[in-house]
């Protein structure tokens, strides 16, 4: 909670490094259109780590989904580089196989309890279209 000043006005807080921090985007198709970037897991899956190719859908440095707004990405990881992730893809991760709710929280830095909310959010998606499958 921000600290109130005396003379009213508020005081910003410090931006924490592992704080999620949201930023807009300038259109720079460059990579977009690079031929070298992989376009299967199956070219990937062998590329060069940590992956190069930031703007991946499955790359762990930028988070479309989570900005809300169209032009801005989340970044998961304001106080690191893209090269000092602990882990920089979430295919890679999934191929390792079961992973503990603390293992994935700290891969996409979340907490334990907001990965649990989404196992469960995510569970009840699937059961609602194997319901409407059935019907």
């Amino acid at each position: 909670m921000p600290e109130v000043a005396r003379a009213g006005r508020r005081v910003r807080r410090r931006e924490c490094p592992c704080r999620p921090a949201t930023i807009t985007l300038r259109d720079d198709p460059g990579e977009e259109h690079d031929e070298r970037r992989p376009r299967t897991r199956g070219e990937c899956a062998h590329g060069p780590r940590p992956c190069p190719w930031v703007t991946c859908k499955w790359h762990l440095y930028l988070d479309e989904a989570k900005a809300r707004r169209p032009g801005r990405v989340m970044v998961p990881w304001p106080g690191l580089e893209p090269w000092e992730l602990p882990e920089t893809c979430a295919l890679d991760a999934a191929d390792r196989g079961g992973m503990t709710l603390e293992e994935v929280g700290a891969i996409l830095n979340l907490t334990r309890e907001r990965i649990r909310q989404i196992q469960r959010l995510a569970l009840a998606k699937l059961a609602a279209g194997m319901r409407r499958v059935r019907r």
